[in-house]
């Protein structure tokens, strides 16, 4: 029996200024501009109890990424030598699912502010999922 095909339903999509790979930084945290997260209003049950100053995972599709790179330099240094993907944060990858720490920095109906997102303007939002430590319970 084959397995079900998997589908991802985007939940959402990015607002950033970042329009250009070239102008987004390797990683959030080193300087990316503050973006929304313009969430599906149907979906409003589900992100209803996000708010300003929570920590969240912020999962994306690079829907501009090439799916066939399986080796790359690390952080497009060509003086590193080439890893597999698997072993980087590069967004070329055969699933290029993309995985944000952010800071929610303010909700607003159905978009959500965050900084330290350096996904680009249009990008896909799959999921968002809260950060836990050894106390939380959700």
């Amino acid at each position: 029996m084959a397995p079900d095909p998997l589908v991802l339903r985007p939940i959402g999509t990015v607002s950033s200024p970042l329009i250009e790979r070239s102008d987004a930084p390797k990683q959030g945290f080193e300087g990316s501009p503050e973006a929304w997260l313009v969430l599906d209003p149907e979906l409003r049950p589900a992100y209803a109890d996000l708010a300003a100053g929570q920590p969240a995972i912020v999962l994306t599709w690079f829907d501009r990424a090439e799916r066939d790179v399986l080796r790359v330099h690390p952080r497009d240094d060509v003086t590193a030598p080439e890893r597999g993907v698997f072993s980087t944060r590069s967004p070329d990858r055969p699933n290029p699912i993309g995985l944000h720490r952010v800071e929610i920095v303010a909700v607003d109906g159905d978009r959500v502010r965050v900084r330290n997102l350096e996904a680009l303007d249009g990008t896909p939002v799959i999921d968002v999922k809260p950060v836990l430590d050894a106390s939380a319970d959700a």
